[in-house]
């Protein structure tokens, strides 16, 4: 299950904004240790002020899932963790989370991201099959 995560390219992940409905964006992350890091990076928004940062502040709860899809349909799997996340802007562990993502992302080693950084704390791991 954790081996699935580290190496998953793209993850979803799953908050809930200010008024109580879901949103859900793909997004690029990094596994260390018992908790995920995904960063605002410089892909084509119009703003580094994201609705996942506005949303992370009023619901600190989320979920990241990773899947695989193919017409082999026995070769599905998902892993979904949730866990508590806060956003980092400074610091090191923020200097840290973004080690790790460029070193997992070789597009961030070209254009180090410019916004802020989600923490996520994992507190539970559920996966299929």
């Amino acid at each position: 299950m954790r081996l699935r995560v580290e190496t998953a390219r793209v993850g979803h992940l799953a908050t809930v904004r200010v008024n109580g409905h879901p949103h859900l964006v793909a997004c690029c992350f990094v596994l260390t240790g018992e908790t995920l890091y995904s960063a605002v990076d410089a892909k084509p928004k119009s703003t580094v002020v994201l609705q996942r940062l506005d949303n992370v502040a009023a619901h600190p709860s989320v979920s990241l899932l990773v899947d695989h899809y193919g017409e082999d349909w026995s070769a599905l799997w998902w892993v979904r963790v949730d866990g508590n996340a806060r956003i980092i802007t400074s610091g090191p562990e923020f200097d840290r989370a973004l080690v790790d993502l460029t070193a997992k992302y070789e597009q961030y080693r070209r254009q180090p991201p410019p916004g802020p950084v989600i923490a996520i704390d994992a507190l539970a791991w559920r996966a299929w099959p």
